[in-house]
């Protein structure tokens, strides 16, 4: 009977029974479709703002990173990785990552961060009751492109003939096109389209516009034109075609203006829908939230490059102004 107790005790503290003993602190999945340098970076408001919350890294949370590094390819490969090691939350960043967190598991919840169109993605059905095991932050409002372009034409008041720079195989892309299409038609803007789906792609596309007579441009964004966004940029001033980006790093790296959601902001308030979900929540309550601050860039020694004199109102109106 000794024998028999002994091996019962031993089989107990096994370490295949010890492995499947509760963490004693809970695991977030970070699955990202940026390097690993600007994740470190963006990510930063998101630790902070747990950090806020009473969570601090190795002491009463962990962290697994999955960084796609560009490569959109790769993301159903880390969504599945992370999803092996059962995290209690995933955050997703990117509409692509949100997307392949999805494919990977239906239980886990995700909150998803920097995706512009939750609804027509297919992410959820509804930003007021998202239902399933997703929620999270949206960084676009339905007259955001337009106010890109209304911004656009404020400053380059000259332009009549817009060239609209997209990709039209990226998710989600279609509705924020046809918004484009829609401004154009209410400010009375010949609107002059060039689709890009290759880095080959980009010199044909901004040389076509110009012969038709564009005279500023709209870039919309997508993992192509955020990867090669410095080529992109240094075609423009080439061209001297004045341009309107989708986030404040081109503006940063070169590009004349960007008018965005401030994304530090949104993906400092996910930490908030992480908390609630390890505290009880189920992301099916958590409505999908909109931004709710924006950014006006503008960088002056781009404007001067290209011989354009920015308005006193842009200039009032930019909450940064990089000169």
């Amino acid at each position: 009977m000794p024998i028999v107790a002994l091996a019962l005790g031993l089989l107990a503290w096994s370490p295949s029974a010890a492995a499947q003993q509760p963490r004693k602190i809970p695991l977030i999945g970070i699955l990202s479709d940026q390097t690993s340098l600007e994740g470190a970076k963006s990510l930063e408001p998101f630790a902070q703002g747990l950090r806020d919350l009473g969570y601090i890294e190795g002491q009463n949370i962990a962290f697994e990173r999955h960084y796609a590094m560009l490569k959109d390819e790769s993301l159903a490969g880390l969504a599945s990785e992370l999803v092996r090691l059962q995290p209690e939350v995933i955050l997703a960043v990117g509409t692509l990552s949100a997307r392949a967190a999805k494919t990977a598991t239906q239980t886990i919840p995700i909150v998803f961060a920097r995706v512009a169109d939750p609804v027509g993605s297919g992410l959820v059905p509804s930003l007021a009751r998202p239902g399933g095991n997703l929620t999270g932050f949206s960084v676009q409002t339905t007259d955001l492109v337009a106010k890109r372009l209304e911004l656009l034409i404020t400053a380059v008041p000259d332009a009549k003939r817009v060239g609209a720079l997209w990709d039209p195989s990226f998710p989600a892309i279609g509705p924020q096109f046809g918004e484009v299409e829609g401004a154009a038609r209410s400010l009375s803007l010949d609107l002059v389209p060039a689709e890009v789906q290759g880095p080959d792609d980009f010199e044909p596309a901004l040389r076509a516009m110009l012969e038709k007579g564009a005279s500023a441009l709209l870039v919309l964004g997508s993992t192509i034109v955020f990867e090669h966004l410095e080529r992109i940029i240094d075609l423009t001033i080439k061209a001297r075609l004045p341009a309107m980006f989708f986030r404040r790093e081109a503006v940063e790296a070169g590009g004349l203006m960007s008018y965005a959601a401030d994304f530090p902001d949104s993906i400092r308030r996910a930490a908030a829908y992480v908390d609630k979900i390890l505290t009880g929540a189920k992301p099916a309550d958590l409505p999908v939230q909109q931004p709710t601050r924006f950014e006006l860039v503008v960088n002056l020694k781009t404007a001067k490059a290209l011989g354009l004199t920015v308005p006193p109102s842009i200039l009032a109106r930019a909450d940064e102004v990089i000169e």
